[in-house]
C-alpha cells in the first residue's frame, strides 16, 4: 500500500467514524505510528482533523458539531481544567482503581495520571489512547456504541461492562450543577455514568464554574455522601448548602 493510498483510507475512515485513535489505525490500515501520526499532520494541514493525544477527531463546519466536539470542549478554559484536574490528580494515590469518563475535564485529570502506577477503567476513547500509549499501569475499556463527535462509548454493551467491575474511584464529568444535584444532556452517557457511579467507592465531579446554576436533560445523580463537587470558584450558596446539607464534600482549586 503506497503512502496516498493510506492518507487516502485513514481519511475516509475518519470522515464516516469522526474519531479514531493511533492504534486502531496503524492496525487497520498498516504501517507504524509514526507513519500515522504523519499521515495525521498532513490531514491536520489540510482542515480535515484535529490532532491529539493519541489520535484524531474530524473537524465539522456546522455551530452544534464545534459544540459537542471533544477538542473543542478540551479547549476551553484551559487553566480552570488544568487547576481542577491538578487537585484531583494529587488525591489518587499509585494502586488506585479509577474510572475515568469522556468529560474534557475528566481527560485533563487523565493527562496527570498517566505516570502514576493506576488501573484505568474508561469509556473513552480519547483516555483509552492517552494511556494506551502513555500509561504505565493497566487500562480496561469498556464497550460499546461511540457517542459522535465525543469518542465515549455507551449503550448496553458498555453499562453491562461496567456492572462486571468495581474501582476505588470514579472521576466525572457534566453538564449542569444546581441544588438538585449534578444534570447531563445525554440519555444514554447519563445512564453511563450512573453505572460508573455505582461500580465505585466514592464519585469526584471535575466540574468548572460555568457548569453552576445550568440544568440539562435530566438528572444524573443527587449528591450524596460519596460524592466530591471538586471546582475552581464558589458555587452560589443554595448550591454549597445543598452539598453540604446531603453529606457530600465541595473542593475548591485554588487560582
Amino acid at each position: 500500500m503506497t503512502n496516498k493510498q493510506r492518507t487516502d483510507l485513514i481519511e475516509r475512515h475518519l470522515r464516516e467514524h469522526k474519531y479514531a485513535d493511533l492504534h486502531s489505525l496503524a492496525q487497520r490500515f498498516g504501517g507504524s505510528l509514526s507513519t500515522v501520526r504523519r499521515i495525521l499532520d498532513v490531514l491536520e494541514d489540510r482542515g480535515v482533523v484535529r490532532r491529539h493525544h493519541g489520535g484524531a477527531s474530524l473537524v465539522e463546519g456546522d455551530a452544534l458539531a464545534r459544540e459537542n466536539d471533544f477538542l473543542t470542549r478540551i479547549q476551553r478554559q484551559a487553566d480552570r481544567k488544568f487547576r481542577i484536574a491538578s487537585v484531583i490528580a494529587e488525591q489518587v494515590a499509585p494502586g488506585t482503581t479509577v474510572i475515568l469518563d469522556g468529560g474534557s475535564t475528566t481527560f485533563a485529570v487523565a493527562r496527570l495520571l498517566v505516570e502514576k502506577q493506576v488501573q484505568v477503567i474508561t469509556n473513552s476513547l480519547p483516555v483509552a489512547a492517552l494511556f494506551g500509549e502513555f500509561g504505565s499501569g493497566e487500562t480496561i475499556v469498556t464497550g460499546g456504541s461511540i457517542l459522535a463527535r465525543q469518542g465515549m462509548l455507551v449503550g448496553p454493551a458498555c453499562e453491562a461492562a461496567l456492572e462486571q467491575v468495581h474501582a476505588d474511584l470514579a472521576i466525572l464529568g457534566g453538564t449542569g450543577v444546581t441544588e438538585r444535584g449534578v444534570w447531563n444532556h445525554n440519555a444514554l452517557l447519563i445512564s453511563t455514568q450512573r453505572r460508573m457511579i455505582a461500580a465505585a467507592e466514592r464519585t469526584v465531579f471535575a466540574l468548572d464554574a460555568s457548569k453552576f446554576g445550568r440544568k440539562a436533560l435530566s438528572l444524573t445523580t443527587p449528591f450524596g455522601p460519596r460524592i466530591n463537587i471538586v471546582t475552581d470558584t464558589p458555587p452560589a450558596p443554595a448550591v454549597a448548602v445543598a452539598i453540604t446539607a446531603a453529606g457530600a464534600r465541595l473542593t475548591l482549586a485554588g487560582g
